[in-house]
C-alpha cells in the first residue's frame, strides 16, 4: 500500500514539502521518515487519506528538524503548533498542494547545469529512481547522483527563490522544463496497459502541459508537447489485447482510440505549424500520422514517418532518435538495413535502453538468425519492462526457432 500511495502521491507531496520549507533535501528526508514512520503505524490498518497521512506527518519531521537545528545555532522559532493525535491523524484529510509546476521551474534554474536540471526535477517531483534516470539519459548512475548532489548544492548556495518565475524567465528554463515532462511522460508510456509505478504520469501530463500551454500561448514548443502527449494518451485503450500483451502501433485498431483527445492533439498541432519546426513540432507530426488513420483498412504511414524521421535527425541527431527511424527503415526497406543502422548503435550508450534490444531482437529475428535473436530478447527482459510488453517479448521470443 506504501509504495502505490509514493507511486500517485510522492511527487506531489515533496513538491508541497520542499515548497514549503524551501529546502530540497529536508523536503526528501522528511518524507523518507514518514514512510518509515508508516510502516509501523499502517500495520494494522491504514489511514482514510494515506497521503494527507504522509504528508502531514513528513511536515512535523521537518518543523522537529529545523527546530533541533535553531536550538543548536541559538535561534529564535515560533511556539511549536499543537500535535496532532493518532485519531487525528488516521481520519483527517489535510489538502496536499499541488506545487510540481513551481518545484519544475524552481529546479530548471539557469544556475543549475543543463544537465543536471532535468534529472533533478525527474528524481524529485516524479519520483524517478536514479537508475531509471540514469537509463533515460544514457549515463553511469555514480555519474548521475553526483549531478543531483551539485543541483541541490546550487540551489541552496545560490538561494534560488521556490516559485514560478516571472514570464520574462520562462524562455531561459523552457527547455529543461520541456525535457523533464518528455522523460517523465516516456517513462508512463512505456508501460501500455498503464498498470506499473509510473502510470499515473499519463493523465497527469495531459494536466501539465494544458498549465503550460495557458502560461505560454504562443509557444509553439510547449504546444507540441501538448499534442504530442494527446496523441499518445488517445492510442493506450488499444495498446494492450485481451491477453494483456501489447500491440505495435502498426496493429492497433484506430477505433478503439480516443477521439476527443485526438481532436485536442490536433488543436494544440495546429499552433505549432504557424512557426519553423523544431524537434518537438516534428515529433508531434510523427504521431499525428498514425492517429490519422480511420482503421486498420487504411495503410500504415511508414513513408511519411521516415521522412519526418529523417527531418528530425537534421535538428536533433541522437541514438534514441536514430534508433526510432531503424523501425520505420525496416518497414520500406527491409530488416537488413535497418539492422546495419541499429548495429552502428552498439556503442552509443544504449545497454541498458530496452527499445535498443526490443528492436534488435525483432529484426535478428526477422533475418532468421534465432540464437542472436534470442540473446537479444533475453537481454531485454533482463531490463524488466513491463508486464505488457514482457509478454510481447516472451513471444517473440518463443517464435525463434533453429
Amino acid at each position: 500500500m506504501l509504495d502505490a500511495v509514493l507511486r500517485a502521491d510522492g511527487g506531489r507531496i515533496t513538491a508541497a514539502l520542499a515548497a514549503r520549507f524551501r529546502d530540497l533535501d529536508l523536503a526528501e528526508e522528511a518524507l523518507a521518515e514518514a514512510c518509515a514512520r508508516a510502516v509501523s503505524a499502517w500495520a494494522d490498518a491504514p489511514p482514510a487519506n494515506p497521503a494527507g497521512w504522509l504528508y502531514r506527518v513528513a511536515t512535523r519531521v521537518a518543523l522537529d528538524s529545523l527546530r533541533r537545528s535553531a536550538v543548536r545555532q541559538a535561534v529564535e522559532l515560533p511556539e511549536p503548533e499543537p500535535e496532532p493525535t493518532v485519531e487525528e491523524l488516521m481520519t483527517a484529510a489535510p489538502l496536499i498542494p499541488d506545487e510540481r509546476l513551481r518545484l519544475i521551474f524552481v529546479c530548471c534554474h539557469p544556475a543549475i547545469h543543463p544537465e543536471a536540471r532535468a534529472a533533478l526535477t525527474l528524481r524529485l517531483v516524479c519520483g524517478l529512481s536514479a537508475q531509471e534516470i540514469a537509463r533515460a539519459f544514457l549515463i553511469a548512475e555514480p555519474a548521475l547522483l553526483q549531478r543531483l548532489t551539485r543541483a541541490k548544492r546550487k540551489i541552496a548556495d545560490a538561494g534560488v527563490p521556490f516559485e514560478v518565475p516571472g514570464p520574462d524567465h520562462w524562455g531561459e528554463r523552457l527547455d529543461a522544463v520541456l525535457s523533464t515532462l518528455e522523460v517523465a511522460y516516456a517513462h508512463a508510456h512505456a508501460d501500455g496497459a498503464g498498470t506499473g509505478r509510473h502510470a499515473s504520469y499519463g493523465k497527469e501530463m495531459l494536466g501539465i502541459t494544458a498549465a503550460l500551454g495557458t502560461m505560454l500561448p504562443t509557444e509553439p514548443e510547449v504546444h507540441a508537447l501538448a499534442a504530442t502527449v494527446r496523441f499518445a494518451e488517445a492510442r493506450r485503450p488499444a495498446r494492450v489485447d485481451a491477453r494483456g500483451m501489447m500491440v505495435p502501433l502498426a496493429e492497433q485498431d484506430p477505433i478503439l482510440w480516443d477521439a476527443t483527445l485526438i481532436a485536442e492533439g490536433r488543436r494544440y498541432l495546429a499552433g505549432v505549424l504557424t512557426h519553423p519546426l523544431r524537434s518537438r513540432g516534428i515529433q508531434a507530426l510523427i504521431h499525428a500520422e498514425w492517429c490519422a488513420r480511420a482503421s486498420l483498412a487504411d495503410p500504415a504511414p511508414w513513408p511519411a514517418v521516415l521522412t519526418l524521421y529523417d527531418a528530425l535527425l537534421a535538428c536533433r541527431d541522437d541514438p534514441v532518435t536514430r534508433l526510432n527511424r531503424a523501425v520505420a527503415l525496416a518497414e520500406i526497406y527491409g530488416p537488413a538495413i535497418a539492422f546495419e543502422e541499429v548495429d552502428a548503435l552498439s556503442h552509443a550508450g544504449l545497454a541498458d535502453y530496452l527499445p535498443y534490444h526490443a528492436l534488435r531482437a525483432d529484426l535478428l529475428a526477422r533475418l532468421g538468425l534465432s540464437d542472436a535473436a534470442r540473446r537479444a530478447y533475453d537481454a531485454a527482459l533482463a531490463l524488466a519492462p513491463a508486464d505488457a510488453e514482457r509478454r510481447w517479448l516472451d513471444l517473440g521470443r518463443s517464435k525463434c526457432v533453429d
